[in-house]
């Protein structure tokens, strides 16, 4: 769908983070932003996450109870291992998802805005990890922030 990921209901979101893990511009300013101070000060105690990590903190003033913060890689031309790093991201949002008990999640389109990396690209890797990764969270949303993005992830989605 397109639409604001700080909207959701659902019981996660996930945050396309820096590896501070304490704000940014794009997706991780506006979750920063929506939950409150609160968000920046748990992040603090977490000590940064690495690019293909997960991390949860409280979601606070957010609809979503928690936000699983995670960090995609920087495009780099494709050779550098950022499919499997992206991948990574994925997965273990889910099953950092999972042990929190989360029924629902929602993704924005990882490392597509400022980390430059390939929408068409990142959708497919999106759409295939998340249909590969077993867990029981029963609902994953994909929130396009443009129209561009949504057209992309319907369209791995329908193959």
């Amino acid at each position: 769908m397109q639409g604001d990921i700080t909207r959701q209901g659902v019981d996660a979101i996930v945050n396309a983070a820096n590896q501070s893990l304490l704000g940014g511009g794009g997706v991780d300013g506006a979750i920063h932003r929506a939950a409150g101070p609160e968000l920046l000060h748990e992040c603090r105690t977490l000590g940064g996450c690495p690019t293909g990590e997960a991390k949860a903190t409280a979601g606070y003033r957010l609809t979503a109870r928690w936000v699983i913060h995670t960090v995609g890689p920087r495009w780099r031309g494709g050779d550098h291992g950022e499919q499997a790093l992206l991948a990574s991201c994925y997965r273990r949002s889910l099953e950092v998802a999972d042990e929190l008990g989360a029924a629902s999640v929602a993704f924005p389109g990882i490392s597509t805005g400022i980390y430059g990396y390939p929408k068409d690209a990142a959708a497919t890797v999106a759409v295939d990890t998340i249909r590969s990764t077993v867990t029981n969270v029963e609902l994953v949303r994909l929130v396009a922030f443009d129209e561009q993005t949504r057209r992309l992830f319907e369209d791995r989605l329908s193959r």
